[in-house]
């Protein structure tokens, strides 16, 4: 069976890897699974055949067989689950690999996206100029207690796991804002996630399919 993922057939972000597509791939890569990709319209998502796969049409979607999964989080966590490289396996190493999964998920990225939405999508509101310092605040708050955990450390908890992946996947979103290089340790962890010949191919294959043609 054929791996196969759903990606924008033109990704809002112009194949900077910020789609969400380009965790399901760098955790593909990490695993050393073959996969291919559709690609889907704005228009396609909201369409019936998509909807079944996601039903807030959305991307990325996960088909491998009769298994069809959505939300990058549960399919990280199923190729995680399935094949060997991105979870310890001494047992106390793995829940806590999959706890960092979820802090990424779960505290990590609302204010995070809470802040790409104001710089982006409010930034002509009138109110918009107020609010932006009170939402860059509230993310540096979660920077805070991130960067003092990491420390000096090059990972969240021994190697590098799942769990590393997410927050990474993440983090990249916030470099646009500069917030991330208030952080030394946090840059330098994102640098080295970035690294990985794993996420260079999944950036590379992203980014393929967003690139101007050339003139």
């Amino acid at each position: 069976m054929t791996i196969t993922i759903t990606a924008f057939e033109r990704s809002p972000d112009g194949g900077k890897g910020l789609a969400r597509d380009t965790r399901v791939r760098w955790a593909l890569e990490e695993v050393g699974q073959p996969y291919e990709v559709r690609l889907v319209s704005f228009e396609d998502m909201k369409a019936p055949g998509h909807l079944a796969l996601h039903p807030f049409g959305q991307i990325p979607t996960y088909e491998d067989g009769s298994l069809s999964l959505f939300e990058t989080g549960s399919i990280v966590f199923h190729l995680a689950e399935k094949h060997a490289g991105l979870l310890p396996g001494v047992p106390d190493a793995r829940a806590r690999a999959i706890t960092w999964m979820f802090a990424a998920l779960n505290t990590v990225e609302p204010p995070i996206l809470e802040l790409v939405t104001a710089r982006i999508f409010e930034a002509d509101k009138p109110w918009s100029e107020e609010r932006l310092p009170l939402v860059k605040d509230r993310v540096r708050a979660r920077l805070d207690q991130l960067s003092s955990r990491l420390g000096d450390a090059d990972w969240l908890d021994g190697a590098f796991s799942a769990g590393d992946l997410l927050m990474v996947s993440v983090l990249l979103r916030l470099r646009p804002s500069g917030l991330l290089d208030e952080y030394r340790n946090l840059a330098a962890y994102v640098a080295r996630g970035e690294a990985r010949p794993a996420y260079i191919r999944a950036f590379a294959a992203q980014f393929a399919i967003n690139a101007p043609s050339p003139s």
